[in-house]
């Protein structure tokens, strides 16, 4: 299959987040908007990765998405040098999609233009809560006030493809908190929301100060309410619940994101990132120095990573994993032509107890197996660990 999206990992943060174990490097509070030596020596080496890639086919790119991090950070130089590399060894597809995350109170006005000059489409804010009591306890660098200033700024450029994010089920928070934060996000009318459900990851902060159903984390009841009225709000606002966690108004589905769920290869490129090609999956090096080392290996190897192919098996699980996240769900007649018919019996009747409980649905004349909404989606890990015990 083509590989047509790329992810680009921009690993620069003002500091960490409380609940964060995502690959960073960080630059102090005062940073921003300058072309630092480190992000010079990043982006020289994220480059020299891109170019080790043997295009062969020569298929255009349509869709680039810049996470991290916080890719707000990245001067407009080094965007600049990233994009032009990836158009002048990929080249970009007429409609192409380009993501790029951003934080409050990380970018100006300025920066902003600059960036839509060079290409970028869509922006993805987090904004993670409508509290300042809450984003202090996150550790977040931003403030609400903040969060309207950004806002302010996408209008003024007219980026009208913008997606908002919120995190629930943090430390401290309540209904009352979370229903504020949904309508203070509609009532910003951003295209997209993407709603996360707090995880609790070892070797965070909170990880380190909390132990998960633990106050003053909210109990599973009151996360999985907050689920139940996030997919409610949102849908009756003419929000689409495409996705486990994202809502879409018509047309505005992240369409680099549908990749990963539909079980698409990508490219992935910068510390830590992760990519599936050649039905191979690899993540690089999590620190800037062994990730340099491995770009420079790479260039000696002549772009050739040395990884084990997925297999059928685990094929057919990421499949089930990933696909199950959608609205959609996963079609049964192409797992049928892909696994055989008897793979399909086998799921059904894995799967049985979670259909008579309706968490598990046929859709589509009975082509598609999804998952429902709300309930499906809250027991999602319940319905995938049936599958993978009785695949694996």
């Amino acid at each position: 299959m083509s590989i047509t999206s790329a992810y680009i990992h921009i690993p620069f943060c003002r500091r960490r987040c409380f609940y964060c174990d995502f690959p960073i490097t960080v630059l102090g509070n005062n940073a921003g908007g300058k072309y630092s030596p480190w992000q010079r020596e990043y982006v020289d080496f994220l480059c020299q990765e891109i170019l080790t890639i043997n295009n062969i086919k020569s298929v255009p790119l349509e869709t680039v998405f810049f996470g991290g991090g916080t890719p707000s950070l990245l001067a407009v130089e080094g965007l600049e040098k990233i994009l032009v590399t990836l158009e002048n060894h990929f080249s970009f597809a007429q409609n192409i999609e380009i993501s790029m995350e951003i934080d409050p109170a990380t970018f100006s006005l300025e920066q902003l233009r600059a960036y839509q000059t060079l290409g970028v489409n869509r922006i993805s804010l987090g904004v993670q809560s409508f509290d300042d009591y809450l984003l202090q306890e996150c550790g977040r660098s931003h403030s609400t006030k903040d969060t309207y200033q950004s806002v302010e700024y996408i209008h003024q450029v007219g980026i009208d493809n913008w997606s908002l994010d919120l995190i629930s089920g943090l430390p401290h928070q309540t209904i009352t908190h979370w229903e504020d934060s949904l309508l203070r996000a509609i009532d910003l009318k951003p295209k997209h929301l993407s709603c996360y459900d707090l995880v609790i990851e070892s070797g965070t902060v909170f990880g380190k100060k909390y132990q998960a159903g633990d106050k003053p984390l909210p109990q599973d009841y009151t996360t999985a309410q907050m689920y139940r009225l996030g997919s409610t709000i949102l849908q009756e606002n003419g929000y689409n619940h495409y996705e486990i966690c994202n809502y879409a108004q018509k047309d505005y589905h992240c369409k680099h994101n549908l990749v990963y769920w539909r079980n698409q290869p990508y490219y992935g490129f910068g510390m830590g990132a992760a990519s599936y090609t050649q039905k191979q999956r690899f993540s690089r090096p999590r620190t800037r120095k062994e990730y340099f080392e491995f770009v420079n290996q790479l260039v000696i190897n002549g772009g050739k990573i040395d990884c084990e192919a997925t297999t059928a098996t685990e094929e057919l699980l990421d499949t089930f994993m990933l696909g199950l996240r959608l609205k959609e769900g996963v079609n049964l007649p192409l797992i049928e032509k892909k696994f055989g018919t008897d793979t399909v019996s086998q799921i059904i009747k894995t799967l049985q107890a979670s259909i008579e409980q309706k968490l598990v649905i046929f859709s589509n004349d009975k082509k598609n197996l999804k998952l429902s909404d709300p309930e499906g989606f809250l027991y999602s890990n319940s319905v995938l660990t049936e599958l993978f015990m009785e695949f694996e």
